[in-house]
C-alpha cells in the first residue's frame, strides 16, 4: 500500500492503477479474500455512476451543460460574477441532497466550467464550489449514507434533516463564497 502511494507521489504510477494493483496483490497473496472483495463493493453506487458518467457526456457533447450554464446566466444577468458563484452552489447542494455527491459533481462540473468560460473568469473557484457544495448534502437522508445510517438508530425524522441542515447548508454557502474569493480569485 505505501509502495503504491509512494510511486503515485513521484509521478510513476497514475493512483488509481498503482491502487487497483495493491488490491490485486493483496487478492493473489490471501491477505483479502475474493469473497470479501465482492462483499466491500458498493454496487449501487458503481451502477449509480455507470450511468451518470455517460449522461454527464451526454449532457457535454450534446450542449446540455451549455445550455443549462447560459440558463443560469439569463436568470443571473446584470448581477455580479460573485452572485452566480452562489447560485452554482446552492443549486449542486440542491442536487447533491437527492444525488450521489460523486454523481452531482459529474454533472455540475461541466457546467460550472462553461460557466466561468462566458463570464471570462477563472474556473477555479467555480470547480472548488461544485466540489465543496455537492458534499454538502444535509437536508435529507438520501444525499449522503451517512445521513441514512444514523436514520434510525438515532430515532430522527426526515424534517429533522431540515430543520438542521438548512442553517448548516446556508453557514457553508455564507463561508465558503467569501473564502473561495479569497483564495481562488475570480
Amino acid at each position: 500500500f505505501l509502495a503504491a502511494i509512494l510511486a503515485s507521489s513521484i509521478g510513476y504510477m497514475y493512483l488509481p492503477i498503482a491502487l487497483g494493483l495493491v488490491v490485486i496483490i493483496y487478492v493473489l497473496t490471501g491477505i483479502l479474500s475474493l469473497e470479501r472483495l465482492y462483499e466491500s463493493i458498493e454496487w449501487p453506487v458503481i451502477v449509480l455512476l455507470g450511468s451518470m458518467i455517460p449522461l454527464g457526456v451526454a449532457l457535454e457533447q450534446e450542449g446540455g451543460t451549455a445550455l443549462l450554464a447560459k440558463l443560469l446566466l439569463d436568470i443571473t444577468i446584470g448581477q455580479p460574477d460573485w452572485v452566480v458563484l452562489t447560485i452554482l452552489m446552492i443549486i449542486t447542494m440542491t442536487l447533491s441532497d437527492v444525488l450521489n455527491n460523486t454523481a452531482t459533481t459529474i454533472v455540475a462540473a461541466p457546467v460550472a466550467l462553461h460557466l466561468a468560460n462566458q463570464l471570462g473568469v477563472s474556473e477555479d473557484p467555480f470547480l472548488m464550489a461544485v466540489a465543496i457544495s455537492a458534499s454538502a448534502a444535509f437536508l435529507t437522508p438520501i444525499g449522503h449514507k451517512n445521513n441514512t445510517i444514523i436514520l434510525g438508530p438515532g430515532g430522527y425524522k426526515f424534517s429533522d434533516y431540515w430543520r438542521m441542515g438548512l442553517p448548516l447548508e446556508i453557514m457553508i454557502v455564507a463561508i465558503s463564497i467569501p473564502a473561495l474569493l479569497i483564495f481562488w480569485p475570480l
